[in-house]
């Protein structure tokens, strides 16, 4: 990669107040990181489950994949029904891929969250209708 697109995507991380940013060029994948100390990134909107749906939100701080691969279906579409233990998506944190897995049975009402974006610790993944 570039200095010059490197310099770019540091200071877009910080314009954005983002805590990572990830980019891929062909078979080569970069990210960078906000270093420790820095401002905070703008809170997270907390999506209020309405009666009858409960929300699942990441229990680790890393970034958000639908599918295990980017030529495979997501783990998960809306209208899809799941057990407990069943994977609805990963999270890579310090290049660990973590499964991260159904609590519950639900019936998939909305995905919170874009493939391959940071997510937080508590932000919401995805909102499930109780089964």
């Amino acid at each position: 990669m570039e200095i010059e697109r490197l310099r770019k995507l540091i200071a877009l991380l910080k314009e954005e107040g983002l805590t990572e940013i990830t980019v891929w060029e062909g078979e080569d994948r970069y990210t960078v990181r906000q270093a420790p100390g820095a401002p905070p990134p703008p809170s997270v909107e907390r999506e209020e489950p309405s009666e009858g749906t409960f929300t699942l939100t990441a229990p680790l701080v890393g970034t958000f994949f639908s599918r295990p691969s980017p030529d495979e279906e997501a783990f998960i579409s809306p209208g899809d029904t799941v057990s407990p233990g069943d994977t609805v998506c990963i999270i890579e944190a310090m290049k660990v891929l973590n499964e991260i897995k159904a609590e519950r049975p639900g019936r998939l009402v909305r995905t919170l969250v874009e493939d391959g974006t940071p997510v937080e610790y508590g932000q919401g993944l995805f909102v499930f209708e109780r089964i």
